[in-house]
């Protein structure tokens, strides 16, 4: 039996955030899982905000000028981080908008893409990650992430199968982005296959 390729992206739990103690900004998490061949990881989680899909479209635009990328969320100078029916609107687009880009096979080849979905990487960082001009690879990147935050149990179930059938080669955690802690969590909930959208 051929399991038909799937991508879930649920954008959801809103938080606050304090940059300092004059300005604030809200983050979103990213939640991603997948059968597909194209990621690295086949679940995921981690928090953006609303400048950094701006960025991420920006450069998707940049690499894929042929394509009419999918629109954001306007930014909005009445926008208040403290309504709740904003705060939501915003997110459902944000949604929409992965979940437009996640279906363009050019869009899904761009690195940024996945460096922007599978890790915690800043633009800067996921720049210099793809440019070449870091220690580590698109993958070693996403991989350390990975490492460094609470997998999840269908992830486990792979890797010990993974482990059992792998020879005496075994991954270096000397990608240069940090020891590797499976027992840190990055707060992201499992979700169960019942809240796909």
């Amino acid at each position: 039996m051929i399991c038909k390729e799937f991508v879930t992206v649920l954008v959801r739990d809103p938080r606050i955030q304090k940059e300092d103690s004059w300005h604030s900004y809200i983050d979103y998490e990213i939640f991603i899982h997948t059968n597909s061949i194209c990621f690295t990881r086949k679940t995921s989680c981690v928090r953006r905000r609303y400048r950094e899909f701006l960025w991420l479209r920006q450069r998707l635009q940049s690499n894929a000028v042929l394509i009419q990328l999918p629109e954001l969320p306007s930014r909005t100078p009445f926008f208040n981080m403290n309504n709740p029916n904003h705060v939501d609107h915003r997110r459902q687009g944000l949604q929409e908008f992965l979940e437009k880009v996640l279906q363009d096979a050019l869009l899904l080849s761009d690195s940024r893409l996945h460096l922007f979905l599978q890790t915690q990487l800043s633009p800067e960082d996921m720049e210099a990650c793809v440019s070449g001009q870091t220690k580590y690879s698109v993958a070693d990147a996403i991989h350390s992430f990975a490492s460094l935050n609470r997998r999840f149990p269908i992830e486990d179930e792979e890797r010990k199968k993974e482990k059992n059938d792998a020879d005496s080669d075994s991954e270096s955690s000397s990608s240069g982005l940090g020891p590797s802690d499976d027992s840190i969590s990055c707060g992201c909930k499992a979700s169960p296959a019942s809240e796909e959208s």
